[in-house]
């Protein structure tokens, strides 16, 4: 039987200097890191850099980590950052189709289909940074909407907010797919 350390524990050895525990932690968490970089970035390259850039500022941040706020959340923060200012550098680019159509169906369905999910995809492409990374955090990646608060370091009321013109703007984006 495998027994799973708890976060907290390897945080706190990590800001201790154990390398093996930071590895450890950056094992468990560089999946969804990434996941919430590719959604944001939409090039497997640019999400594989800032998710790298993510763990290394995080390694050095760690003497300053607070434990106010979870270490999923502390990532997010950091990692939606850091796709921020890389949208901000450069003009938005077509995310990645994730998730591919089943190709037992009809190929004129499986088109329709593909089409429908690059619309979506183009998109959220076009939100503005603040938007799109709250449409994912919660969308995507499941968080609450205190979650997602803290890790774009808002309020719940201004996420709401976001969220809400990003789905209107993506609405309004794919409204020929109704």
């Amino acid at each position: 039987m495998i027994l799973q350390v708890d976060d907290r524990i390897l945080l706190k050895a990590a800001q201790d200097g154990d390398l093996d525990a930071f590895e450890a932690l950056v094992r468990r968490h560089q999946p969804a890191v990434y996941r919430v970089a590719l959604r944001m970035l939409g090039s497997e390259a640019d999400a594989q850099d800032a998710t790298q850039e993510t763990f290394v500022r995080a390694w050095r941040a760690l003497p300053r980590f607070r434990h106010d706020s979870v270490l999923t959340t502390w990532l997010y923060r950091i990692v939606t950052r850091r796709c921020l200012d890389l949208i901000a550098a450069r003009r938005p680019t077509e995310a990645l189709n994730d998730t591919q159509p089943d190709p037992r169906l009809d190929p004129v369905h499986t088109a329709e289909q593909r089409a429908r999910l690059q619309a979506v995809t183009r998109a959220i492409a076009h939100l503005p940074g603040d938007q799109r990374a709250a449409l994912i955090l919660r969308e995507f990646e499941g968080l609450s909407y205190d979650q997602v608060a803290d890790a774009l370091n808002t309020s719940v009321p201004a996420i709401k907010g976001r969220i809400h013109r990003a789905r209107l703007a993506v609405i309004q984006h794919t409204r020929g797919w109704r």
